[in-house]
């Protein structure tokens, strides 16, 4: 059974709360997004969450709550690194089309699938990357190329600041999508935060839209370039987190 309009209410009405306004063609596009989604997860791991409005909560409004602390009506040039089955990137891409996002992911499955979105949604100004971050860091086209990082990967968060912030332009910012208890985890990174040319600015900790679910932002300006060194070889990051 196809997905109706009314069924993206909860979506609708929860980025009203963010102060963004789906038109019903962009609220098609996140039931093509969905529909391909979860037709593709049955031959590949692409989510864990499947049923409608758990992705619409925890997927969807998830990413698209990034608005409340950016302006994202400008035209940012931004990185999704680890971005999986698209996310945060794709909502963010469908919300606010002006962006220009690259997605970046390690499985080349995921990819495909991503660059197979991006044409069936008619995405200009996005485009699907494969490879580590440790070794596209170190490539003079996304090296200190971003305004902004944004990532949802699962991992610590000195090691995360170490794949990301290299990316990141001076100036431009690196958030981490974290669950609620980020406080100590910040507190341990800050080190790593410090070498790789950042700064701790804000996190921010709040109930997503529509549900009891408590997540945080971490937000970290880049002051100054990343040294040379870093990130270090494939693996040692995750390994070896700078503390």
């Amino acid at each position: 059974m196809s997905i109706t309009l009314s069924q993206l209410d909860p979506l609708k009405y929860g980025c009203e709360d963010l102060k963004i306004k789906l038109t019903d063609d962009k609220l098609q596009q996140f039931i093509v997004y969905y529909e391909k989604m979860i037709e593709r997860n049955k031959v590949m791991n692409l989510t864990a969450i499947t049923e409608l409005q758990e992705v619409i909560e925890k997927h969807f409004l998830d990413s698209l709550s990034l608005a409340d602390r950016i302006d994202l009506n400008q035209e940012l040039y931004i990185l999704d690194l680890g971005t999986g089955a698209g996310f945060p990137g794709i909502p963010l891409k469908i919300a606010f089309p002006q962006l220009k996002i690259i997605l970046m992911d390690s499985l080349r499955k995921r990819v495909v699938f991503l660059e197979e979105m991006i044409e069936t949604l008619g995405f200009s100004n996005c485009s699907a990357v494969h490879g580590r971050a440790e070794e596209l860091a170190r490539k003079a086209e996304y090296r200190e190329q971003f305004d902004l990082c944004v990532s949802r990967a699962v991992a610590n968060l000195s090691s995360l600041s170490e794949y990301c912030i290299p990316f990141v332009k001076v100036g431009g910012d690196f958030i981490s999508y974290k669950s609620g208890e980020i406080e100590e985890e910040a507190a341990r990174a800050k080190k790593a935060i410090s070498i790789l040319g950042g700064e701790l600015t804000e996190i921010h900790k709040f109930t997503l839209a529509g549900t009891e679910l408590s997540r945080s932002f971490v937000r970290i300006h880049k002051k100054k370039k990343t040294p040379n060194a870093y990130p270090r070889n494939a693996g040692i990051p995750s390994r070896k987190p700078i503390l």
